[in-house]
């Protein structure tokens, strides 16, 4: 059974306020998309990596990745009009080299900071239970806000109830895509993760472990964290 990573690197990052998309920013002469790609390519269980890139972005990658000895790198596809469609091209351009049995680890390309041991839980989860989920624990106050203007609250959602996803997603490959094609029958188009796809097709969805350090690189702050970070090792 073959483990793909697939990571999704198509957004342009309009939250950054830059005129490279996020995933290509360099952090200590090295673009965050290969911090990303590096994890994956060091963990002994991943057979190869597959990219939906920004179009016109993937000469670049290549190049990045030879440049860096991203290896694994399997094949590189352009993104959709949301994250949604984006998988799914990922997904169709896996299926015409690998086995339906076989795991695919669905990964933010602006998570840099994912850990082998994140990784590894992913895998063994979703081999005991059939999907895997990373996620944290929630250990903020959580309010819900009200529906008139949203700027106020007047109810708490008890904390110990919630878990904050992260990625990776992992599914069998076969698994992903009857997913996807069910949720297009059902009209189910933007669906903002394959967890959340999986919930709403009635699915249950296990829990792998997460890390505080397995963030998401959406905002200048992030970007300074994971500076920090860096610094520090």
């Amino acid at each position: 059974m073959k483990k793909i990573a697939l990571i999704t690197a198509a957004g342009v990052g309009s939250r950054m306020h830059q005129e490279i998309p996020k995933q290509f920013l360099n952090v200590n002469d090295k673009p965050i998309i290969i911090y990303t790609l590096e994890a994956f390519q060091k963990h002994p269980n991943i057979d190869a990596i597959e990219v939906v890139c920004l179009e016109g972005w993937h000469d670049i990658l290549r190049a990045y990745c030879r440049q860096f000895g991203i290896d694994k790198l399997d094949g590189v596809v352009s993104g959709g009009t949301n994250g949604q469609e984006s998988i799914f091209y990922g997904l169709k351009d896996i299926s015409m080299r690998y086995n339906k049995e076989d795991i695919v680890l669905v990964h933010d390309g602006n998570r840099p900071m994912v850990s082998a041991d994140v990784i590894s839980d992913s895998i063994s989860v979703c081999e005991n239970y059939g999907n895997a989920v990373a996620v944290t624990q929630c250990v903020e106050a959580m309010l819900r806000k009200n529906t008139i203007d949203g700027t106020y609250a007047l109810e708490q959602v008890d904390r110990e109830d919630l878990k904050k996803t992260q990625t990776p997603h992992a599914f069998p490959l076969g698994t992903l895509i009857d997913m996807h094609k069910q949720a297009s029958s059902r009209g189910i188009k933007n669906t903002v993760a394959s967890c959340t796809m999986a919930i709403d097709l009635g699915m249950k969805v296990y829990f792998s472990h997460g890390s505080e350090k397995n963030f998401k690189i959406t905002t200048m702050d992030d970007l300074d964290m994971f500076k920090a970070i860096l610094r520090t090792k």
